[in-house]
């Protein structure tokens, strides 16, 4: 084992900015390969952001293969190929297992700690870093030291860090009250890089009109999503799952997946198209109709739709329907039931636009990752500076996959900047 003193001396120094997810793991890799690292942090304590994910619970990684994974990465996926060979999703279940904090596979390989606690892998994040030695300094970097064209350390207020190496792990600009409010962007382009336009991804989506605003609140599950460019009449999204009605607009995991597949959202392009009884065909759903209305064949219509929808939704779909409220359901023709079907079938939702960026769950666009080597995350055009995490152009559908696009590249910037390979 080399010693203390031969590693202060040979070791390479190591600067990181930001201690979130990419963060701590790069500082974990770079530490490993024998640097001497040094993690910026403005956050009073570390993985701010991180504590916030998956609603507390924090979906580490998506247990699934190399290629399914990159399916899941709309923008620049093969960038991805290097860092994803080496430290998969595998590799991360391994991690976080050794660290102490075991996980569990849920629906769609979604990966969580069994104590449902994103706590808990900020944690065993922060004790690897503290236990490989790694001096975290609680303060805002300003900006980056470069000379001839290298990094050669960071700048924060009054004073600076020299470094052989500087990786940058700043986040996008979602959640800009956790810390990440774009530092990294202009640290980027002050070293010359590109950084393509950014917008809001695995966002809440807004609608207009009333209709959402009559179901503020209320929750569906086991639902079908839809979204429709109408001009093209071809389907942009869908899949089945969980959503929610809100003041502005939806929401809810299906809602931020659809938004991932909107990139040039406007008003009038979109419409969502709910399925309320996605497991019954029109002629099973009619069929389920006229039983209802057979057991409350003498109540007014709006009386007789407790069994067939929530009582948030019966009022606005009453007038979805265009069918008099007080109207005996004995006496609703054929007509007015297939309109009924129709809307219990594509409840049409017409979109308006994003939720504000610092709503979004991820950033869309970042530093362009043609100006970075995917096989080290270093910059093609400042020698010794390096980007991992969110900062890049990269994003991925929910699941887990962002998470792991975080690790991935931080074990591999880590590494690098070390001089390990």
């Amino acid at each position: 084992m080399m010693s203390m003193t031969k590693r202060e001396a040979d070791a390479m120094h190591v600067a990181i900015v930001g201690g979130g997810a990419a963060g701590m793991m790069a500082a974990i890799a770079a530490a490993e390969a024998g640097a001497d690292v040094v993690l910026f942090e403005r956050n009073d304590r570390m993985g701010k952001k991180l504590r916030i994910t998956g609603k507390g619970r924090c979906n580490v990684t998506n247990d699934c293969d190399l290629n399914e994974f990159l399916a899941n990465v709309p923008t620049n996926p093969r960038f991805l190929y290097a860092a994803l060979s080496r430290f998969s999703t595998a590799d991360t279940k391994a991690f976080f297992e050794d660290a102490g904090v075991p996980l569990k596979t849920e629906r769609g390989r979604r990966v969580f700690p069994v104590s449902d606690r994103a706590g808990d892998i900020v944690a065993a994040l922060d004790r690897k870093c503290r236990a490989l030695g790694v001096r975290i300094v609680h303060r805002r970097v300003d900006g980056l030291l470069i000379s001839d064209g290298v990094a050669c350390g960071v700048r924060f207020g009054n004073e600076t860090e020299e470094a052989d190496a500087v990786i940058v792990c700043t986040g996008g600009r979602s959640y800009p009250m956790t810390g990440s409010d774009g530092d990294g962007y202009r640290f980027a382009t002050d070293a010359g890089h590109t950084v393509t336009p950014l917008y809001p991804s695995l966002v809440p989506l807004t609608a207009d009109g009333k209709l959402c605003a009559s179901m503020q609140g209320l929750s569906l599950k086991n639902v079908s999503l839809r979204v429709k460019n109408i001009a093209t009449g071809k389907d942009v999204y869908e899949d089945f799952g969980e959503m929610l009605f809100t003041h502005y607009g939806i929401t809810g995991p299906l809602v931020l997946s659809a938004s991932a597949h909107l990139s040039d959202i406007a008003p009038g392009k979109y419409e969502a198209l709910i399925d309320l009884k996605p497991a019954l065909d029109e002629k099973m759903l009619d069929a389920r109709i006229l039983s209802d209305f057979a057991k409350y064949k003498n109540r007014d219509f709006i009386n007789a739709l407790d069994d067939l929808l929530p009582q948030k939704m019966i009022e606005p779909f009453v007038r979805l329907c265009g069918i008099d409220e007080r109207k005996k359901v004995n006496s609703i023709t054929r007509e007015e039931r297939e309109r009924m079907v129709r809307t219990l079938k594509e409840m049409r939702i017409p979109l308006h636009g994003f939720r504000p960026l610092d709503e979004a769950i991820i950033t869309r666009g970042g530093v362009s990752v043609r100006e970075v080597n995917p096989k080290t995350m270093e910059s093609k055009l400042v020698g010794g500076l390096y980007f991992a995490g969110e900062i890049l152009d990269v994003d991925a559908y929910t699941g887990g996959f962002n998470l792991q696009i975080a690790f991935s590249t931080a074990v591999v910037a880590g590494a690098c900047a070390a001089g390990a390979y």
